[in-house]
């Protein structure tokens, strides 16, 4: 059995294409700015993740060859198993009636923690519990939680996002197979998680599998094209088929579904921390966009007042070299600002020296000027210097920075 899901490889390598042109792009437009946002968004995600570390040591149970050795004897034997040559650091937690298990990483540490009441539910069926563990293993072995910031920028992406997501769901499932000594305990172990403590047991997996027929109409499709997580009957049906060396046939979403989910970008549905590191790498690059896209506009209203003032000093030019003299004010050089001309505040001539005088109406910009300045050279040719008391030489043309 391959433990990899058929599509999650190409769709790891399509999400770290696109991300790679996303951190290219964002590197290179905003000349490095973007690395101050991922350093403070990394010391935040710090704080987060060893405020729940903290939290697990502190009221957790460590399963230890001394405190609960049956767990930790169950956890080296799925290492094993699945090739993990290191055994995580495992704890054991109450958390008021979830049934789950999770997988963590802090500082370079890997951790795996076991809900007790998941635990205590599969207590007459102890092999069931490998699922769990061996699911979790899964995300460690495969580097789930490594590669996650890396694939960040493109993770939210609608379709592509969730459809990696539910991949490495369906990995790590058959992780959790390959970890059970009878194929039977996987599908008993998710059981537990679709019926309960007590229910798995007399639940029907075949009328449960069933439903996944259901699946097909448009708002389950829909809301499993937005989900992290497959549905569990889905998954439950992919742990049958595979235990008998087949491979599952789901039936086709529907057409709309999909045309929908195009518009709904993830928001990493089913996982908190996923969902943290998407909403904040969002801000983060919401954080670098939207000043990068203000003074991308900034500039180009600059660029359309200075072609204006330009406009002013070829008319006093013009009018020197008609009259010898310097036009009292640009109308009688024969200028007009026109009424389109909402990025300049005043546009004017000084009549001792022919200095043209720019003060702008640009907000990020309001009321500062760009001088012109004549010269005349031998031939008695007129060249304008541009340049600014009040501008920083970047935001200018080249030919004004000298």
């Amino acid at each position: 059995m391959n433990l990899v899901y058929k599509n999650e490889k190409p769709l790891f390598i399509t999400l770290l294409v696109i991300s790679l042109a996303i951190w290219i792009g964002l590197l290179v437009g905003t000349m490095g700015i973007v690395l101050i946002y991922v350093v403070a968004f990394l010391l935040m995600y710090l704080f987060a993740q060893s405020a729940f570390i903290s939290y697990l040591k502190g009221t957790g149970v460590e399963i230890t060859p001394d405190q609960y050795p049956d767990l930790h004897e169950k956890i080296t034997a799925c290492c094993n198993k699945l090739g993990k040559e290191k055994v995580p650091t495992a704890y054991l937690i109450h958390m008021e009636g979830s049934f789950n298990a999770l997988a963590t990483r802090f500082l370079g540490k890997n951790f795996i923690v076991l809900f007790s009441d998941i635990v205590d539910a599969l207590d007459e069926h102890p092999d069931a519990l490998n699922f769990y563990i061996g699911h979790e293993l899964g995300h460690l072995k495969r580097k789930h939680l490594i590669w996650g910031p890396a694939l960040a920028p493109a993770a939210f992406l609608p379709i592509i996002g969730t459809a990696y997501s539910r991949a490495r769901e369906y990995t790590c499932d058959r992780h959790g197979l390959a970890a059970c000594t009878d194929p039977i305990s996987a599908q008993l172990g998710m059981a537990a998680l679709a019926a309960g403590g007590k229910r798995w047991r007399t639940m029907n997996r075949e009328s449960y599998v069933s439903q996944t027929k259901q699946t097909s109409g448009f708002w389950m499709s829909l809301y499993e094209l937005i989900s992290d997580y497959p549905w569990l009957t889905k998954r439950i049906a992919a742990i049958r088929a595979l235990s008998n060396g087949e491979e599952s046939i789901n039936p086709k979403r529907h057409p709309l579904a999909w045309f929908i989910a195009l518009f709904i970008p993830r928001f990493g549905v089913g996982g908190a921390a996923s969902g943290m590191v998407i909403i904040a790498m969002i801000g983060i690059m919401a954080a670098v966009a939207i000043p990068a896209y203000q003074g991308y506009v900034a500039k180009a209203q600059l660029t359309q007042a200075i072609d204006l003032a330009r406009s002013a000093t070829t008319s006093v030019e013009n009018y020197y070299y008609k009259t010898k003299s310097v036009p009292d004010n640009l109308e009688k050089a024969g200028f007009v600002l026109p009424p389109t001309a909402t990025y300049v505040q005043d546009l004017s001539v000084d009549p001792e020296n022919a200095v043209v005088t720019l003060t702008l109406a640009i907000s990020a910009h309001q009321g500062k000027t760009i001088e012109f300045v004549p010269t005349l050279d031998k031939k008695k040719r007129i060249h304008w210097q541009c340049s600014s008391k009040n501008l920083t030489p970047a935001l200018l043309p080249p030919d004004c920075r000298e």
